[in-house]
Order: structure tokens, then sequence, then C-alpha cells
């Protein structure tokens, strides 16, 4: 699968989306045949405790497996060995592809049947999870292409670097990205990236691509990447510029830019929520399947309204309008009601003598859940500590993880907008993002410390008023 991919060796062995391959068929041939057989071996002691007409479903966990792992046409042939097998091995008389009774007939019909039947669902199954998987990862490649282009610097460095991520996400030995028309080579494919009907540049890939990989290219990701090549082309035309309108335009279009690729992000919990409300509508689900549907139904609507607020907060302190509201709060009872309701082993070890600050609370609150939420994420399930204490004149929150920690080389980077750190990118990149704009909109700071393999530490430092009550 293609994932987007930072061109750092801690990146190169993530799945690439897309190219989503199923194993070697003839290895699926090998395991479906060694799984009838076992199948088949496993049926003759059950015979001494139910009716060997209803053994037949011991198959089906054959056919599942094999559907699973390689697809509808294998699990069909699975299906239909399991089918011979039985019938020769265990429907009298054995030896021989005959049945002697009719109600064997029905039996054996009847698991033929089923077996096809769960060959379709689970190929079916198969090809939604592919999917959902396929536009988280797609969102994950267009939000680090925006962090190239719209972070600003010489556009042609920058186009460069954007082709080889691009050859790095799709697994392809190169790739390059030109301003205007470039005509492809005898080896390549031109992808032409157009503004308003304008073509204004081209992107070329080897010819070699896969039909699927192309289309998923054509239809989700070069549009992003129009959108991301058209903000970075007006923001260069922009910073030509040196009067103040044109500062103020540049900073709205890349807003909008940074925005449109954020939604992307919205794909994945949508994409979830529609294949479960569609798997909902079957009769033949079950209580507990249904249950277990309808709450990760739930849970992805809950993510998506985060990521909402959570695009609404930035969108506010980018644009200078989440002015705070200060007043005398209690420090402790903020950083409480910021850990209501995440799901955490989260362990407080707050100063009784902690002073009133200052602040807007309700800011500090949606700052310190962030950060809260992000310990919670990447701490390994482990527990989560939040500490507060006074120091002279200031007062020190600490939240602490013990995760695998953050490189030296990320730790000034982590509160970046878009920006997901390590292997894994977890998330939209935009928690720690708003936890420094509502931190320093109080007229605090917060940085982070850690060391690798022993969890990661973000500090929070505020003033203490003179005349605390």
């Amino acid at each position: 699968m293609l994932v987007a991919g930072d061109p750092r060796p801690a990146a190169r062995g993530r799945p690439r989306l897309l190219a989503a391959r199923r194993p070697p068929w003839a290895l699926g041939a090998l395991t479906a045949a060694a799984a009838v057989a076992a199948a088949t071996a496993a049926i003759y002691p059950l015979k001494h405790i139910a009716p060997v007409v209803s053994l037949g479903v011991v198959y089906l966990v054959v056919v599942l497996l094999i559907s699973t792992s390689w697809g509808l046409g294998l699990g069909l042939l699975t299906s239909l060995a399991s089918a011979l097998a039985f019938n020769v091995f265990h429907l009298p008389p054995t030896g021989r592809v005959t049945i002697a009774d009719d109600r064997n007939w029905v039996g054996l019909v009847a698991f033929l049947l089923v077996a096809v039947i769960a060959s379709t669902v689970a190929e079916i199954a198969r090809q939604r999870a592919m999917e959902a998987e396929a536009r988280r990862q797609e969102a994950d490649l267009v939000a680090e292409l925006a962090r190239g282009l719209i972070a600003g610097g010489d556009l042609d460095a920058l186009l460069a670097t954007t082709a080889r991520r691009i050859a790095l996400a799709l697994g392809t030995d190169a790739a390059a990205l030109r301003r205007g028309v470039a005509e492809p080579g005898p080896r390549s494919t031109a992808f032409a990236l157009r503004q308003e009907g304008t073509q204004v540049a081209t992107l070329l890939l080897p010819a070699a691509l896969e039909p699927a990989l192309t289309a998923r290219l054509v239809e989700h990701v070069i549009p992003s990447l129009e959108a991301l090549l058209a903000a970075a082309l007006q923001r260069d035309a922009l910073q030509a510029e040196v009067v103040e309108t044109a500062a103020l335009r540049q900073s709205d279009v890349v807003k909008t830019a940074l925005l449109r690729a954020v939604s992307h992000d919205l794909r994945s919990p949508l994409t979830s929520i529609v294949t479960s409300g569609e798997a909902l509508g079957s009769a033949r689900l079950g209580a507990e399947d249904r249950e277990a549907l309808a709450a990760g139904v739930v849970e992805e609507g809950r993510r998506l309204s985060r990521l909402i607020d959570n695009l609404l907060d930035l969108s506010r302190l980018e644009a200078g309008q989440a002015q705070p509201r200060p007043d005398w709060c209690s420090l402790d009872e903020v950083l409480l009601a910021a850990g209501d309701g995440i799901d955490g082993d989260l362990r407080y070890a707050i100063a009784d003598d902690l002073p009133l600050v200052r602040a807007d609370a309700a800011q500090l609150e949606r700052a310190f859940a962030n950060l809260i939420a992000n310990a919670v994420a990447h701490g390994g399930g482990g527990p989560v500590s939040v500490r507060a204490r006074p120091v002279g004149a200031r007062v020190l929150v600490r939240v602490v993880d013990g995760g695998p920690g953050l490189p030296a080389a990320e730790l000034a980077r982590v509160f970046e907008p878009f920006w997901r750190g390590g292997a894994e990118g977890h998330g939209s990149g935009l928690g720690l993002a708003i936890v420094r704009g509502f931190v320093e909109a109080n007229d605090g700071r917060v940085w982070a410390e850690s060391v690798p393999g022993q969890g990661s530490s973000f500090v929070v430092e505020l003033p203490l008023g003179v005349e605390a009550p």
C-alpha cells in the first residue's frame, strides 16, 4: 500500500497504498489444498459426536480463510474442492463421487451455497477494508505534500522534493514534477496539473504503473496536488509583491490550501461510518456484530467531531481571532476537566498550594485536552502523568507519557501544523499546534522534552499574577 512518506529511513518500511497485493496465487493454492486436507482429516473423529452431513461447516473456516487472503476466485475453487472432498471421504458411499442418500445431496448443495456466499461476503469485506485504508493513506500523502509545497522556499526545489516524496510513496524508481508542459519519454507517462483550465505543471511517472494505481492517482491525489500547486504558485506571485495587501492575500490562499488538504483526513471516518452503516442493514448480521458496528459508528463520529473542532480552533488561531478572555481560574479544575472523557490511565499530581492563574479557562482546557489526548495516543497504552506545581513567579504543568519518545531532531517540529512525527504518523497533526497557539495566547509557553525509548514530556509554563486571590 502507498503511504505518504517522509524520505527518511524510518518511512521506508511503511506499507504502500493503492498497490495492495495479495500473496502469490501458487502459495494460496498450496495453502488451500493443505487446509482442505486438514479439515477432511479433522471430520473423522467428529463423526462420533455429530451427524456426518452437518460436519460440512468445518470446511467453511477454510473457505473464509482463503477468500479473505487470496480473494473470491480462489475462495470459490476452495469451496468446490471442499465439497468434492466431503463427498468422496465422508458422504456414503465413500471413495466415489456419488451419494446414496438423497438427504445427503440436499446437505451437500446447501454447504456449497453457503461456502459460495461466504466467499463472496469475505471478498466484499476485504475490498471495503482496502478502500477505507486507501482513503486514509491518501490523506496522509496529501498532508505530507501540503507541508512541502506550502512551507515556503524556492518553488523549483520544492517541486523536486515533492516529486521524490511521490516516487517514494508510489514505490517507483523515479518521478518528476516540472513547471508548464513537459513531454513524456518513451518509458514515462505525463499527468497534466491544471489551474483554472491552464496547465501549470506536469507530473512524470513510469509508464509501467498498474491501472488500478493510476486510476486512484488521477481520482484522489492529482486533484489535491493541483490545488496545492495552485496555492504554491499564487503564494510565489504574492511574495513578489511588497505591499501589505499582497501579504494578506497570501496568508488567505495558504490557509485555504491547508484546509483543503486536511479535508482529506475527513474521508477516513466518513468511509468507516458509511461502510459500517451499510453493513448494519444486513439481515444476517448477528447481535454482537451489530453492536460492534454501532459502537464503531459512534467512535468514528466522535473522531470526526474532534477533527472539525481542531480545524476551527486552528483557523481562528491563524486568523488572529482567538483572543483570550482572561480571568482568575483554578488550574487544577482546568486540568481535571481537560482529562474528563479521555479514555486512558491518567494519574494526577497537583500541588496543594497551586495558586490561581489569570487566563482564559476554556482555551487552557482545550490546550490541555489536546496535550493529554496526544500523550495517551502515543504512550503505548501505559499511564499518563499530569503534574502541576508553582515555581517562583510561574506555574509548570508537565504531561508525561511512557511511549517510545521522540528523536532530538523532531522536538522542534512537534508543534507545527499538519506535522505527524514518527513512523506511525497518527492523527491529523493539528492537536499540538493548537496547544501552542492557545498557551501562547495566554502569555505562556510550551515545549517538549524527550529521550528516545523513555517517553516524552510536554511542559506548559504559565505566569502567576502578583494579585492572585
